[in-house]
């Protein structure tokens, strides 16, 4: 019997109406920006609509996903704009 697939995870950085950022992780980070819009998604982003992806990484599992949502939380803001503005940059 074959092992059961499994799901690829994404961090994700959103930016705010106020102009914060927020992170996340989601399996599908698109359809996670349409909850956070609707206003279901973390009360921090409740009072801060819209919210729009400005970043997201695939990793291979929820664990690796946790992890790096950790680590970048912990940067400053100009380090995160930083990760922001390299996938503007390597999109070119």
């Amino acid at each position: 019997m074959a092992e059961p697939e499994q799901k690829q995870w994404f961090f994700y950085l959103a930016r705010c109406a106020d102009g914060s950022l927020y992170s996340g992780i989601a399996v599908d980070p698109v359809k996670r920006m349409d909850v956070h819009n609707a206003g279901k998604g973390a009360r921090y982003t409740r009072s801060r609509l819209p919210v729009v992806m400005v970043y997201s990484e695939p990793l291979p599992d929820q664990s690796s996903a946790l992890k790096r949502e950790a680590t970048v939380k912990k940067w400053s803001r100009q380090k995160k704009e930083a990760l922001i503005a390299s996938t503007l940059t390597d999109d070119a």
